[in-house]
This record gives structure tokens, C-alpha cells and sequence, in this order.
């Protein structure tokens, strides 16, 4: 029994198809996982700037009240939210983006 070159080149165009919808699916696959990692890279670099720039208005605004406290805040991209004596210490919180963060500062050792 021989196989006839005519059913070898039929089978070859069946799979060529299948192969091409294969090749998009792992394409859009990949185009997903590549938004999905850039949006979180996004949002990390974000939280991390937004603690940054908690942090540095809060030790400015031990010294220098909460007019100098927002601006350090928005030198850092940041807009301050609120700024709270309590005693010693200073709490803020800023936002940055989407992103809000805490910090405290204390006066004195």
C-alpha cells in the first residue's frame, strides 16, 4: 500500500491553519502578560514615590509647619492631603497618582 501525494499535501494544509491560530493566540498571550506586568511595575514605582514624598514632607513639616510641608510634597510630584500635629510628632498623608501614603515625623531625638 502506497500513500497518494495528493492526501499528504491535504493533511499539510489542515495543520497550516491550525498553526497560524496557535502562533495568535500565544501572541495575544504574550501582549497581555506584557500590560498586565507593566501596569503593576507601574503601580509599584508609584507607591514607592508616594512614600518617598510622604516621608520628606513629614520631616519638613516638623520644622516648618504645613506650608512647607506641602511644598516638598508637591516637589516630589505629591500633593498633600493632611498634615497633623500631634505633640512631637507630624503625620501626613499624600498622594501621588492613584496613590496615598502615611508618614510621621519626629522633633527631637
Amino acid at each position: 500500500m502506497s500513500i497518494s501525494p495528493v492526501s499528504e499535501r491535504s493533511s499539510g494544509r489542515r495543520d497550516h491553519g491550525q498553526a497560524v491560530m496557535l502562533m495568535l493566540s500565544i501572541v495575544a498571550l504574550i501582549g497581555l502578560l506584557t500590560v498586565g506586568v507593566a501596569k503593576v511595575g507601574a503601580l509599584l514605582v508609584e507607591q514607592s514615590r508616594a512614600r518617598t514624598a510622604a516621608d520628606a514632607a513629614a520631616l519638613a513639616g516638623v520644622s516648618g509647619g504645613p506650608a512647607i510641608a506641602a511644598a516638598v510634597a508637591a516637589a516630589d510630584g505629591a500633593t498633600l492631603l493632611s498634615f497633623r500635629r500631634e505633640e512631637a510628632d507630624v503625620v501626613v498623608v499624600v498622594r501621588v497618582g492613584h496613590t496615598h501614603a502615611r508618614a510621621r515625623a519626629t522633633a527631637g531625638p
